[in-house]
Formats: C-alpha cells, structure tokens, sequence
C-alpha cells in the first residue's frame, strides 16, 4: 500500500497543474462557523487522469481552537486508460488526514488511511459542457473495514455560455461508526458565478447522513475560486 501511495505522489506533482483551483468558503453550518481553504487538481492525458484536493478547516468555536488549523484533508485519485475508445477505467484513490478533536490540550485525531481501487465511466455532451463520472470501489479502512465498498458520483454542467457553473460529488459508502451506523452519505453540490475566466463566486452546501453524527446535516457556504 505504501508503494501504491508514493505512485500517487510522483503522478500528482511530475503532471502541469494547468486545471488547478484554489477555493475559500465560509461555513455557515450549524457549530461551524469556520474558514475552509480547498486546492483542487484535475488533469486529463492519454493514459487516465490524476484528481486530488487538500481541504484545510481554519480554527473551530466547536472544537475549541481558536487559533490554527483545525483540520487537514486530502484525497488523491489516478485513473488509467490503454485507448481511445475504452468506456470503462480502473482506477486506484489515497484519503486520509487529522482534526482536532477538542480543546487546546487535545492531540490531533488521524483520519483514518483510506485506499479504494475500481471501476469509472463518463459520459460527456460534444462540448463538454456537461459530464457526469460514475465510480464503484472497493475501500480498504486501515485499522476499520478491511472489506468495504463506495460508490460516487461526479458532474459538472455549465450553462448560460459557461457564465454558471453546477459541479459536485455524491459519496455513498460503508464504514462502521461508534454511534452504530453502517452506511455514510456526503454529497456536496456548488453553484458558481463565473465573473471572468479565472474568478467565481458562488457556494457550496454540505448534505451528509452519518457524517458528522448519525443526523442528516446541511452546511451551506460563501465561496470564492481562483482557477489557474
């Protein structure tokens, strides 16, 4: 696996970063009320893509941390196509990271060592303009589930001449929480204002079901987006 995850690595950094974005929202969810800093990569090239994002929460009135950051996030994803014409890909993803749990006396908490590996396949409009991915894995859970699966979907659809942009990602998958739930859900859809080529406004809300507790949760946010 850690063979697997240094691959990760020299794909990710030996590829441009011409699609990179860098996003900042407020989070205005219930005991939130925090900054999340988002760089996100997607690069396509004749052989797959590479896809990964590192989310950083700034300080937490609910975890006590008034100063810092609070959490550090990232998920890290290839995959791999021989031709042309191939409709299905397989593909291997890395997630894992720490948080605060609470309180300036507490140590950071790791978030578990996640490694999927499956099957995704797109479909596209002729202009790109929308797409849609959907992905089935097999999830390995270090130390939790050796045997797990997730399911996820991805879209993107600009409209009004690419001045609106909806993207988003749906997440289903199987992890055994000590509320004692199985099954987690996070979806979390944006709307962007695309002001010019590089820069947007928009927001993006947060809808999860055993995510941050075994309640359905809404986290709405103010966003902004640099895209490279």
């Amino acid at each position: 696996m850690k063979i697997i995850f240094l691959l990760f690595l020299m794909v990710a950094f030996t590829l441009p970063a011409s699609a990179q974005n860098i996003q900042a929202h407020y989070d205005f969810g219930k005991d939130r009320k925090l900054l999340t800093t988002t760089v996100e990569m997607f690069k396509a090239d004749k052989f797959g893509s590479t896809f990964f994002f590192i989310d950083m929460d700034y300080s937490s009135d609910a975890r006590n941390v008034d100063n810092g950051i609070s959490l550090a996030y990232w998920e890290i994803a290839r995959a791999f196509k021989w031709n042309e014409s191939q409709k299905i890909m397989p593909r291997i993803e890395y997630n894992g990271g720490v948080f605060k749990l609470n309180g300036d006396d507490t140590p950071f908490v790791p978030i578990e060592n996640c490694w999927l590996a499956g099957v995704q396949h797109s479909w596209a409009s002729a202009d790109f303009s929308r797409i849609l991915t959907l992905q089935a894995n097999y999830k390995y859970i270090k130390n939790k589930e050796d045997v797990s699966f997730q399911l996820t979907a991805v879209w993107t659809v600009k409209m009004i001449r690419e001045k609106l942009t909806f993207t988003g990602f749906a997440d289903f998958w199987k992890e055994k929480m000590f509320w004692g739930t199985d099954y987690r859900f996070l979806a979390e859809p944006q709307l962007w204002y695309n002001a010019t080529k590089s820069l947007s406004l928009g927001t993006e809300i947060e809808l999860s079901n055993n995510f941050i507790g075994a309640e359905f949760a809404v986290c709405p946010t103010l966003g902004l987006k640099y895209t490279f």
